[in-house]
C-alpha cells in the first residue's frame, strides 16, 4: 500500500494540511510543504498525491543551499562559494552549492534559489535579487516603460544614498520622466491628468529615504495610484519581511 492509500483511504482529495504534515520528514519548513502538498492536490489525481508532493518537495530540497565537499581541484571555485569562512564562524565555514545544479552536475545560479523564495515570502509571481534599490528602480522602467512616460511627483525627485538620482535613474532605465505636482503638494488629480492625455504609461512612487518635506504638504500613496489604470513601481527604499525582530526597537516597518 502506497503513501497516498494511508492518507486518502478513498478517492476524495486529501486534506492540505494534512497531506503537509505526511512530508514533514523532508525537513522543509511547512509553508513550502503546504505549498507542495496544495500544488499535488489541486492536480487532480488523489491517488497520486503524496507521491506527487515528495517529488515537488525533492525539487524544492535540491534548489536550496547545502553543503558539499569541494573536490573541483580548484581552491576558490566561484560556483561553490569561493573561499570558505573563517573558523569562528562555525557550520557556516565550508562549501555550498551556492551557483551549482547538484541534479545536472553544471553551472546553476544563486538567483533561481534567492528568487524563488523571495517569490513565495512576497506572495509574488516572480522575484530578483539585485545590489541597491536604485538598481531595481532602474530594471523595473527598463522593463515596463522602456520608451515611454513615467509620472513621479516633483516631490520625490530626490537623490538617495550614493549619489543616485532619480532623474538619472529613469534615464539610464530609457524611460522619460514626466514631472507631475510640485516640489511640497502633489494631488491624483496631477497624475489622472498625465494619464488621462496618453502621456505616461507607468506612475513611479519613490521612497525619499532621509529627505523629507513639512509643513504645508500633499503627496498620493500607493493605494491611491493604484487606481489610475497604468501600472505602478513602489520604491519601498527600505522594510522587512517579517517585523519580528527584537533586537530593533525602532526598526523600519514591515512592508509585506
Amino acid at each position: 500500500m502506497s503513501g497516498s492509500d494511508n492518507i486518502l483511504g478513498s478517492s476524495r482529495p486529501p486534506s492540505v494540511d494534512r497531506l503537509a504534515r505526511t512530508l514533514a520528514d523532508t525537513g522543509l519548513p511547512h509553508p513550502l510543504l503546504v505549498d507542495a502538498a496544495r500544488a499535488a492536490v489541486a492536480d487532480g489525481d488523489p491517488e497520486g498525491a503524496e507521491d506527487r508532493a515528495r517529488a515537488m518537495t525533492t525539487s524544492t530540497a535540491r534548489n536550496l543551499l547545502v553543503g558539499v565537499i569541494n573536490a573541483t581541484g580548484v581552491l576558490l571555485h566561484t560556483n561553490l562559494g569561493r573561499a570558505p569562512l573563517a573558523a569562528p564562524t562555525g557550520d557556516g565555514r565550508r562549501f555550498t552549492n551556492l551557483e551549482f545544479d547538484l541534479a545536472s552536475g553544471s553551472r546553476g545560479s544563486r538567483q533561481d534559489r534567492a528568487a524563488r523564495l523571495l517569490a513565495r515570502a512576497c506572495g509574488a509571481e516572480a522575484a530578483m535579487v539585485v545590489n541597491n534599490c536604485a538598481s531595481a528602480v532602474m530594471l523595473a522602467l527598463a522593463a515596463l516603460a522602456t520608451g515611454k512616460g513615467v509620472a513621479v511627483s516633483r516631490g520625490e525627485l530626490v537623490e538617495i544614498g550614493g549619489g543616485f538620482r532619480i532623474p538619472e535613474v529613469m534615464a539610464q532605465s530609457g524611460a522619460r520622466l514626466v514631472e507631475v505636482g510640485t516640489t511640497n503638494r502633489t494631488r491624483q488629480s496631477d497624475f489622472e491628468a498625465v494619464v488621462a492625455n496618453g502621456e505616461v504609461a507607468l506612475a513611479l512612487k519613490v521612497h525619499r529615504s532621509n529627505y523629507r518635506i513639512v509643513g504645508f504638504t500633499e503627496a498620493v500613496g500607493v493605494a491611491e495610484m493604484a487606481g489610475l489604470g497604468v501600472p505602478v513601481v513602489a520604491d519601498l527604499g527600505s522594510g522587512l519581511l517579517d517585523a519580528a525582530c527584537p533586537w530593533l526597537a525602532d526598526g523600519p516597518p514591515s512592508w509585506l
